[in-house]
């Protein structure tokens, strides 16, 4: 098995100033990657790059950036070119959900919802495609979610919007399986970072898996690079693999039954 080798490799990760994607920081600067972080606290992503700048003698570069904005992985891609930064790998970690009956839902924050979970991944990741794919070393994480192997009523548009991930990195992964580049759909279950905050995690029961544990799945299958996509979790796994086998009537029956369990609901 041919590891990835992160050595002089110059990674950029989105959502980067918290959770799932600040891991991801942590363990490839670890690794001995070079660094662009992008998120929109300016503040948190320079902290974060001293910290492992000190820590790991890499180079880490901050991007303050809203992902939501029109053409942002071309905004992007100029910035990182105007700052003379050679993309090696691409880990798509930005992202938010919104939960409720659809018809509740504020159009403008679902507009948001699915410019910056499907749009702005796909202009990152064609933005960078080329490039990556020339340097044939690198990565291509785009992470998903547990919520992308089934609908979700209650969460249709954030359920409907990691499948698109699910459905466009495995094709990427296909695409791409003879040039080097490594490619990989993540799903993370439930996980103790600010993502469930901002949904009010008191109603999400379950057990949490951590952002560390989470980026120890997607780099240990990126090292095996057998596989498209990778659910976080052997629970997790059992579970995405069970909905499989169900028919789209049941799947969708029981995700609207367990959602409304773990959200504490009759």
């Amino acid at each position: 098995m041919k590891t990835v080798d992160y050595r002089n490799q110059t990674i950029l990760v989105t959502g980067a100033s918290s959770g799932i994607g600040a891991a991801f920081a942590r363990a490839l600067a670890g690794r001995g990657a070079n660094l662009v972080l992008v998120a929109r606290r300016v503040d948190r992503l320079e902290k974060l790059a001293a910290e492992l700048t000190a820590a790991h003698g890499i180079r880490a570069t901050s991007i303050g950036l809203d992902l939501g904005e029109p053409a942002a992985g071309r905004t992007l891609k100029e910035k990182t070119d105007a700052l003379g930064l050679a993309i090696t790998g691409v880990v798509n970690n930005a992202g938010f959900g919104t939960d409720g009956p659809f018809h509740e839902e504020n159009p403008s924050t679902l507009a948001q919802e699915i410019a910056v979970d499907i749009t702005t991944l796909v202009d990152i990741s064609r933005a960078y495609i080329e490039p990556l794919r020339a340097a044939g070393t690198g990565i291509l994480v785009n992470v998903a979610s547990m919520a992308a192997h089934q609908p979700i009523p209650g969460m249709a548009v954030y359920s409907a919007s990691k499948a698109f991930v699910l459905n466009f990195t495995e094709a990427l992964w296909h695409e791409s399986r003879t040039t080097g580049l490594r490619v990989l759909a993540l799903s993370p279950g439930l996980t103790t970072t600010e993502f469930f905050d901002d949904l009010d995690s008191g109603k999400y029961k379950g057990n949490y898996q951590t952002p560390e544990q989470v980026v120890q799945t997607a780099l240990t299958a990126l090292d095996r690079n057998r596989r498209p996509s990778i659910t976080s979790g052997r629970v997790n796994a059992i579970t995405t693999s069970a909905s499989r086998m169900l028919s789209r009537k049941r799947t969708v029956m029981i995700a609207a039954s367990f959602g409304a369990s773990s959200r504490g609901e009759a």
